[in-house]
């Protein structure tokens, strides 16, 4: 049990929409923040809205974001007391944790003992296993060469997945269907995680077909304290990575929630886990849960718990890495009304969701009842083809699911984007979809919808709305006039700039 100290000042060791999070909530609780910035970064919103911030290197994150000792020399030279990390990047990272620890700065997260047990995704279901937690057959233990990788694959059988096992997010996650894609799936799969996670450890399951994707919210304290936040259904994604979330989930029962609820709780208490963490599960359609992974971090759709839960996260993730006792029990604890997520992402939908970095010429926000966007982004802001193409998180909440979709379908004809693709586009559509609105869908979701859709289009319809795109694009090209609101120096107070930006 630790003794309850209040920081004065938090270091956020990421970059985007969550480091803007992440200061919003030390603000309100009376924290000063640190930003951290990279090349690509020099006038991004969180080095803006941070009280300072201190420039680590080039744009690549192994040479910037990943860099634990320029985050730590930056934790010594402001004076932080404590580390966000935000998610990605060194959020899972238990010699990040570690050190952090020997430096004498506070790691807003999980022990390097937990994560070690959990965030490394073999060791999480060797715990699971031992608990009696229903598991997704395959590996136990990191498959350390290709020929491991080929005897468990031959003893699984296909099809199956490869897996990152130091991280999540979709990131290193190949379906392979048959045995003649193993070897380049696993070269693409180490690639994409030792990129994203600066490790390529691989292991292998079952992949199991037509999956729900349940994820368990978890909150435990330094007091032995220990409670779920009840679900999010996170089955709509595309390449492995959600697109769309929504909680309550329409498929979970009251009872397979308990259930799920219970088992996540069990786990969490097992392992003497602290802080936020998310249990992630694949439900057959037999409503039977499978343990997946943990995420030992705050997670991208964690906006949706805290509009039907009415706690904040962020700030309890503080608190509790403060010191202090979770403020209530599992009892106090219900879903109030509906929340759906959908990540914005500079992608266009038309190429298979390929990303589309560049400038953003004009943007208009949606507003109004029960909306909120959590964005890193702002009009002029040029969006790197270096970091994930997520430009913000468009959230509502309503008190039912029907007037949620009605709603965030409000919030998607409200908001406008130039200068980029996005996937506004192809939310307006996933969301007037009769699966969609019945709740009749699974992980494969997005895949059918942009195949029927292709199926539709001939090839006049694409070249008229090529067309359309080139004279629109034409007819935005007028310079904003100088005192427009939009001009560089009024955006610059807007965004809360303190003018204390130094260069490490």
């Amino acid at each position: 049990m630790s003794t309850p100290r209040k920081f004065s000042k938090v270091l956020i060791a990421n970059r985007g929409e969550i480091a803007v999070r992440v200061m919003r909530a030390c603000r309100e609780l009376g924290i000063r923040t640190v930003a951290v910035y990279s090349d690509a970064d020099r006038v991004a919103l969180h080095v803006r809205y941070a009280d300072e911030a201190y420039f680590i290197g080039p744009s690549p994150s192994s040479e910037s974001y990943l860099r634990m000792d320029k985050i730590l020399e930056v934790a010594k030279r402001s004076g932080a007391e404590a580390i966000h990390p935000g998610y990605g990047f060194l959020s899972e990272n238990a010699t990040f944790a570690r050190v952090c620890r020997d430096a004498g700065v506070v790691f807003i997260g999980p022990p390097e003992e937990a994560i070690t047990a959990m965030g490394e995704k073999t060791a999480a279901r060797r715990v699971a296993v031992a608990a009696g937690v229903p598991v997704v057959p395959g590996a136990l233990h990191v498959l350390a060469d290709h020929a491991a990788i080929l005897g468990e694959a031959t003893r699984i059988g296909y099809p199956l997945m490869l897996k990152a096992a130091a991280g999540g997010g979709g990131k290193g996650l190949r379906l392979v269907h048959k045995p003649e894609e193993l070897e380049a799936s696993v070269q693409r799969a180490r690639s994409e995680a030792k990129s994203a996670f600066g490790d390529d450890s691989l292991y292998i399951e079952r992949a199991i077909l037509k999956p729900r994707h349940i994820e368990i919210q978890v909150l435990a304290d330094t007091h032995g304290n220990a409670v779920h936040l009840f679900e999010r259904e996170c089955s709509i994604q595309r390449r492995h990575q959600k697109i769309i979330e929504e909680s309550p989930s329409p498929f979970v029962t009251p009872e397979l929630r308990e259930r799920m609820g219970s088992l996540a709780v069990a786990l969490v208490k097992k392992v003497g886990y602290v802080n936020a963490g998310t249990l992630e599960f694949l439900v057959d359609e037999n409503r039977e849960p499978y343990f997946l992974e943990m995420n030992t971090r705050l997670q991208v759709e964690h906006p949706i718990t805290e509009m039907v839960t009415g706690v904040d996260l962020v700030k309890m993730q503080i608190r509790i890495a403060q010191g202090e006792a979770l403020p209530f029990a599992q009892k106090d604890l219900t879903q109030r009304g509906h929340a759906i997520e959908c990540r914005v992402c500079a992608e266009d939908p038309e190429t298979n969701f390929i990303p589309n970095p560049g400038r953003i010429e004009s943007l208009r926000v949606p507003g109004g009842p029960g909306v909120r966007d959590d964005s890193g982004v702002y009009e002029g802001f040029e969006v790197s083809m270096f970091y994930d193409p997520m430009i913000s998180k468009l959230v509502v909440h309503a008190e039912t699911r029907e007037a949620a979709i009605a709603r965030m379908l409000r919030a998607v004809s409200e908001y406008e984007v130039t200068g980029i693709k996005t996937t506004l586009p192809f939310f307006d559509r996933a969301l007037r979809d009769r699966r969609f609105i019945e709740g009749d869908f699974d992980t494969g979701f997005v895949s059918r919808l942009q195949a029927e859709k292709d199926e539709r289009v001939r090839p006049t319809e694409i070249a008229m709305a090529v067309a359309a795109v080139v004279a629109y694009r034409a007819r935005r090209r007028t310079p904003v006039a100088s005192g427009s609101e939009t001009s560089s120096s009024s955006l610059w107070w807007r965004l809360g700039h303190r003018d204390s930006v130094t260069r490490l």
